[in-house]
Parts: structure tokens; sequence; C-alpha cells
């Protein structure tokens, strides 16, 4: 396996764990105040839950996609990782500031 790979599959990881956490805060929030922006944010988290557990599935289970990903060159392996990277600060921040 790639270090890219490894890389990838931590990030979804933590990702997913991330949007558990915060959408259990939000969702809690949003049946105590019912306030519309807590709501747009728990449906987000919950579209971006879904993507990052469909990104799990490739990247720990589809052999197909592990083998094209094994096969591609460094600069799609690391783009490719960007992805759920980036995402993985958004969410950090968002997490710093909904879990005060």
């Amino acid at each position: 396996m790639t270090i890219w790979l490894e890389a990838a599959r931590v990030a979804a990881g933590v990702n997913t764990l991330l949007l558990l956490a915060l959408g259990t805060v939000w969702l809690r929030n949003y049946r105590r105040h019912g306030a519309e922006h807590t709501l747009g944010l728990l449906v987000v988290a919950g579209f971006l839950l879904v993507e990052n557990l469909l990104w799990l599935y490739f990247y720990l289970a589809h052999p197909a996609f592990i083998g094209w990903f094994v096969a591609s060159g460094a600069d799609v392996q690391a783009g490719v990782t960007m992805l759920c990277g980036l995402e993985l600060v958004a969410l950090a921040f968002l997490a710093r500031l909904t879990l005060r």
C-alpha cells in the first residue's frame, strides 16, 4: 500500500468520527432550540457523513478502487488524499468552535 492510501483512510476515518460528534451536538441543539441554521448544519453533516462512509468503503473494501489508487501516479494519489485532508481541517475547525 502507499502512504497516500493510508493517509486517506485515516483522514476519512477521523472525518467520520468528527461528523458523528458534531452531528450529535447539532441534533441535541436543534431539538432544544429549533434554530434553522442548526438544522442546516445537521443536514450538511449528514451528507458529509455519507460521503466519508463511502470513501471508507472505497479505501478499505473495494479492490478495484484500491488497485486503481495504487496504480495511479503520486500526483493523483496526493490529490485524492488532499480532498479528505482538507475536509479534515475544516471539520476540525468546526469541531473546535462547536465543542468549546
